[in-house]
């Protein structure tokens, strides 16, 4: 029997359950073999799942998405990837019932994507496609032979359905591009490091706390369960000995009843079944049997090793050892726990390392590297997947808005200006049909000439653009099924008893605005508000926004350099130079909700100006004055507050604070030499 010897495999989705411990295995079996792990850390990751790995050299990790297919093409070419075992996907099928489209968009669609990086790339020796035995659909109670791997598909739910696609293209890309293709179809697998969505650490963490175990319908449904490191075994042997072309059925004969599952595992607590089993409504369907023929599989040379009662009794030990490995699971222990799927990735804390390092282009974390597409050195034409983009952008003559042309510009990011007025509905009906983009920003804007007190004496003309016109478009977009990226403000929120000024104590996204000292701070919390009915909306809040060109009148460094006198307030400020290449990702990864938009930490007007006279103006000299005298003259109040950067700093976690920030992208540029 030939083998296969990989020197370079990337393993999508290996933050989640399976792709973890086959991940683990690999790097502890086989040093001389390099692994790339790529896991976008959805709710169903984490980066704890990868720790026997950690401190190995021959492995790396990689934040970032399956269907952006910049990182797929880059990693392929510069990690110089011979074999890939592709794990990512949703595989909760609760979940597909309540959502989908977000189904078909991962498992599908970023399927596709790595397929077309192969293609691309030319370099793929080995493409090992991870799939599920709910591909065969339902298996008759009565039948003694199980499905075997040229059984007829006919998948029963969304999830099933979205799995057999993808297996579809692979096949497809098999046949027509000659790519090396293997597809694996499993069973239920079990054990430690699993989401508690799934049925098995679900009763155990439910059993731990006391509470019900609910069981769908009338538990009479059979499955057959594998221990972990038994199916890690499998794509091993798999990787090594399997037939290009072929398909293999990963399964035991061994099967069991959900009911009988919950006894088990009330047996191993000492419960009682009668009394700690509730039975609950059905899925809308609920296969009831899967079987599978696992005897081509066999004969490359593997058996299942462990046992239903000696894996069941380690999975327990692991989740009594480990009872907050997941954080807050309240919700996936539901009964039917769809809605932790929601569009554009879910609310869940991940447990990412604080000791960043940011002295290079890669974030590494350890020995994990998190390599962010806007930090990824990508020359403009490498790939042609940016054609896939078009960004339409609103607020051409305004500071952000024509900074972003000239970022689109610099990455190869094909986009236009919008020619039509906010709040004249079918002038942006005419963009949006003649651009025809897959993400709208909307820069565009009243904040006041030259500052927001124009705004107390031009109330509707405010109004018309702040909100009419904002509102306006992010119905279009709807209407078009596209993202609109918000560019709003910060200066909604004012310091308070629960927010007190140097506490660190920072408004997050979801605290309700506090400050109404002026009409444009108004109207952006009145259509922030409005915004959330919009489920295509990323709202950004901007504050104080800052760049390196000090030439600029917008510029708040630029301003408070003119001033005569200036407050002495700590506030959280946004590096234009740091942020907006970030709003580009995020339109990238499809990100929605609001999210405070600034560095993290605070940074007074003093401590600006003293690093605006120790790097530009040795001579510069400024006093200060109380706010009681500011507001002596200003027609407004002004806005003073910190933002909680906790949810953007883990999605970027590469973010500088706002004094490193400052230092390195628009002071250290602009030293004069003294």
């Amino acid at each position: 029997m030939a083998t296969y010897t990989p020197k370079n495999i990337l393993i999508t989705g290996a933050a989640g359950f399976i792709a973890s411990h086959v991940a683990n295995r690999l790097i502890r079996s086989h040093p001389d073999y390099k692994i790339i792990v790529l896991d976008k850390l959805d709710y169903c990751s984490n980066l704890k799942n990868l720790n026997p790995s950690k401190s190995s050299p021959n492995f790396k990790f990689v934040k970032g998405d399956i269907g952006s297919a910049d990182l797929v093409n880059h990693l392929l070419i510069t990690e110089s990837i011979d074999t890939i075992m592709h794990f990512a996907a949703q595989t909760h099928v609760d979940n597909s019932f309540g959502n989908s489209f977000e189904f078909t968009k991962n498992n599908i669609g970023g399927t596709h994507v790595v397929l077309e990086a192969c293609k691309v790339t030319r370099q793929i020796r080995r493409f090992i496609h991870v799939s599920t035995d709910e591909v065969y659909g339902e298996t008759e109670e009565d039948a003694v032979v199980g499905n075997h791997e040229a059984s007829q598909l006919l998948p029963t739910n969304p999830y099933s359905a979205t799995k057999a696609g993808a297996e579809m293209l692979v096949m497809a890309y098999g046949r027509s591009y000659g790519l090396p293709v293997i597809t694996t179809r499993g069973n239920n697998v079990y054990g430690p490091n699993q989401f508690p969505e799934k049925l098995i650490p679900k009763f155990i963490l439910l059993a731990m706390r006391g509470k019900p175990l609910p069981i769908h319908g009338e538990g009479s449904n059979v499955r057959s369960y594998l221990y972990c490191e038994d199916v890690a075994e499998a794509f091993e042997v798999i990787l090594h000995k399997g037939e290009v072309g072929h398909v293999y059925n990963i399964g035991t004969k061994k099967e069991r009843r959900v009911i009988d599952v919950a006894k088990d595992v009330c047996k191993l607590f000492n419960m009682d079944p009668e009394s700690s089993i509730k039975f609950v409504e059905n899925r809308p369907f609920n296969d009831q049997r899967y079987f599978l023929d696992e005897e081509k599989l066999k004969s490359l040379g593997w058996c299942e090793r462990t046992t239903w009662e000696e894996g069941l009794k380690k999975t327990m030990e692991w989740y009594i050892r480990n009872p907050n490995w997941w954080g807050d699971v309240s919700g996936a222990l539901l009964p039917h726990p769809r809605m932790l799927m929601m569009p554009g990735g879910i609310e869940r804390v991940i447990d990412v390392p604080e000791n960043i390092q940011s002295d290079s282009p890669y974030t590494a974390i350890n020995s994990y590297e998190f390599q962010k597409m806007d930090h990824v050195p990508i020359s403009v034409g490498n790939f042609p997947n940016k054609s896939s983009f078009k960004f339409l952008i609103y607020g051409r003559t305004g500071w952000i808005g024509g900074l972003l042309g000239k970022l689109c510009e610099k990455q190869g990011f094909e986009y236009e200006y919008g020619n039509g007025r906010l709040e004249c509905r079918s002038q942006i009906l005419d963009d949006i049909q003649n651009i025809k983009p897959t993400h709208v920003f909307n820069a565009a804007g009243v904040t006041g000439r030259p500052n927001v007190d124009w705004c107390e004496s031009h109330k509707t003309d405010t109004i018309r653009t702040n909100v009419s016109g904002t509102l306006t478009l992010a119905d279009v977009c709807k209407g078009y099924g596209i993202l609109m990226v918000n560019f709003a403000t910060g200066c909604i929120f004012e310091y308070n008893v629960a927010h007190p000024e140097g506490s660190g104590i920072g408004f997050k996204e979801e605290d309700k605005p506090n400050f109404t000292g002026s009409f444009y701070s108004k109207t952006k919390a009145m259509v922030e508000e409005l915004l959330k009915e919009y489920d295509n909306v990323c709202t950004l809040r901007v504050r104080m926004p800052i760049s390196s060109d000090l030439n600029n009148p917008r510029n708040f460094i630029t301003k408070i350099a003119r001033y005569d006198k200036v407050v002495n307030i700590p506030n959280s400020m946004t590096n234009l130079d740091e942020l907006l290449p970030i709003s580009i990702e995020m339109a990238k990864r499809n990100l929605r909700g609001i999210w405070n938009f600034t560095n993290p930490g605070v940074v007074s007007h003093n401590e600006v100006l003293e690093l605006y006279k120790e790097y530009i103006n040795p001579c510069f000299k400024w006093r200060n004055f109380t706010l009681e005298e500011q507001a002596r003259v200003v027609v407004a109040p002004r806005s003073n507050n910190e933002l909680d950067m906790t949810k953007l700093k883990k999605e970027f976690p590469e973010l500088l604070s706002i004094k490193e920030s400052l230092i390195k992208y628009v002071f250290e540029p602009n030293k004069k030499e003294i």
